[in-house]
């Protein structure tokens, strides 16, 4: 097996590991904040950009699965874990495209929250921890394969 092909398998686990941890960093340290302090989530008032971080590392992850998958196809045990990963991911990506990212677009081109955003900002955000599992189950099948390999 050419030295380059476990490494397409190790960058998932990283890439992945990575998204995870930015997902726990903002579950525990930005959601609760932002709701009742929207600036801190809106860029041109001076808050985070989210997307400088999700953006790079959503794509790299997801590109880094799709050439596991490929490079391990033959391998009947490590592809079920891959594919186990993607599936998972794709759920939480599903997700993600289907309500949070449209949702977080807008409360950040708002200026400031009334009773109702303010509602759904907290709904958001009580929601968003349920993709926490949905990446973790993503990156132990990946550490399955790992080992399985």
């Amino acid at each position: 097996m050419p030295t380059w092909m476990p490494m397409t398998l190790l960058a998932a686990v990283l890439l992945g590991t990575l998204g995870l941890g930015g997902g726990v960093y903002e579950t525990l340290l930005v959601d609760p904040v932002w709701p009742r302090n929207p600036q801190l989530i809106q860029p041109r008032r001076g808050g985070i950009n989210r997307k400088l971080f999700w953006a790079p590392i959503q794509g790299l992850f997801e590109l880094t699965l799709l050439v596991s998958l490929w490079t391990f196809w033959n391998d009947a045990v490590v592809r079920w874990w891959i594919v186990f990963a993607l599936a998972s991911h794709t759920c939480a990506r599903l997700w993600s495209f289907l309500y949070f990212i449209p949702a977080a677009i807008q409360f950040e081109n708002l200026d400031d929250f009334g009773p109702d955003q303010a509602a759904t900002a907290r709904r958001w955000t009580r929601l968003s921890v349920w993709r926490l599992p949905l990446e973790a189950a993503s990156v132990a099948a990946l550490c399955r394969a790992v080992v399985a390999r």
